[in-house]
């Protein structure tokens, strides 16, 4: 591992998505969410993920250069073609959107198709719940999760995120309905480390430590029975608003070469006023609940991330060996190619 500081970070991430044609505004916003979900310690889901963007972009399945487009079915339901755009390009401006007119009307629905992988749900839910809104996101991805009994991936991660604005700061939760998402799987291949027992099966269906082999089968849905059931009605919830594919002919989501075919989902609600006090109480109620041996506290759903997060700013981030060299690699790159003659 390697500890590197935040403006390292930020920088090799922004002038290497520069580079490859993004904008400032964009690539400094897809530079802020790779960073937040290490900071946060979801590296799964954080800077092993820019080179695939970047190659996703000069492969020309992603375009630097839209926001999507977006038509109102109805005065609440918005329907977002992302134009396979920078995943958090289109779905910020769509819950922006979403969340001017739910102000209006008191709920707003944004269903995208055709967008890139958005990253860490828990980002869009806390800016919308900073905002005094509530947030419930879906998303799909490719088949990696096999249902509850069956040895073969026929689900996507098809992670929630929900976010709730309370008079202490948002309250956030964001979990796949998979045991762990397939980031985390290459997460583990990047460290050279093993994963736990029962995380995934290999291509034969048959059980697997070895990260590499889990890459080509399957992941165990959380829960058992529950999360295999969860994971299916996301699933088909968010394509019957978005249109997006199903199951294993989801597309774009783990590869540089297909274009995204998956669908998320924004619902954006105005809640009633005066209850922040009564949410922040009842949380803290939660918190002083007597531990249970072996437990020290309770601990509200959030809080080790903003915990790691604070403590990062200031001590920098530990990254796989390889994950910074890569990140070095492609700022070096970058840089050469706009001082060349």
């Amino acid at each position: 591992m390697t500890l590197v500081s935040v403006q390292d970070c930020r920088r090799a991430a922004q002038v290497a998505l520069e580079g490859a044609g993004v904008d400032v505004e964009a690539a400094q916003l897809q530079t802020d969410l790779l960073l937040d979900a290490e900071l946060r310690g979801v590296p799964s889901h954080g800077f092993l993920r820019l080179q695939r963007i970047i190659e996703r972009i000069g492969n020309g399945v992603a375009d630097a250069r839209t926001r999507g487009s977006h038509h109102w079915r109805s005065d609440s339901f918005l329907s977002v073609d992302g134009q396979q755009g920078l995943g958090p390009v289109v779905a910020q401006h769509a819950a922006e959107v979403a969340g001017a007119r739910a102000r209006q009307t008191g709920i707003a629905v944004a269903a995208i198709n055709h967008n890139n992988h958005i990253g860490m749900l828990a980002w869009y839910a806390e800016a919308i719940a900073e905002a005094g809104l509530v947030a419930i996101i879906l998303t799909t991805s490719e088949a990696l999760v096999h249902p509850f009994g069956g040895s073969v991936a026929q689900l996507g991660t098809n992670p929630i995120a929900i976010g709730v604005p309370t008079e202490a700061g948002p309250f956030v939760i964001d979990l796949a309905t998979s045991l762990v998402s397939m980031g985390e799987i290459h997460d583990h291949a990047h460290r050279g480390a093993k994963l736990p027992e029962g995380w995934a099966l290999d291509a034969e269906g048959q059980p697997t430590t070895d990260p590499n082999a889990a890459k080509h089968g399957a992941i165990a849905p959380f829960g058992a029975a529950k999360g295999y059931a969860l994971g299916l009605g996301f699933e088909l919830l968010v394509t019957a608003l978005t249109g997006a594919a199903l199951g294993r002919a989801v597309t774009g989501t783990l590869d540089a070469e297909r274009p995204s075919n998956k669908g998320d989902v924004f619902i954006v609600i105005d809640p009633l006023s005066g209850q922040g006090a009564a949410l922040s109480a009842y949380l803290e109620t939660v918190r002083k609940t007597r531990p249970m041996p072996g437990f020290d506290a309770v601990i509200i759903p959030g809080e080790r991330g903003r915990a790691r997060k604070a403590a990062r700013l200031s001590a920098g981030i530990e990254l796989a060996d390889n994950v910074w060299a890569n990140m070095q690699k492609l700022r070096d790159a970058a840089l050469a190619e706009k001082e060349a003659p």
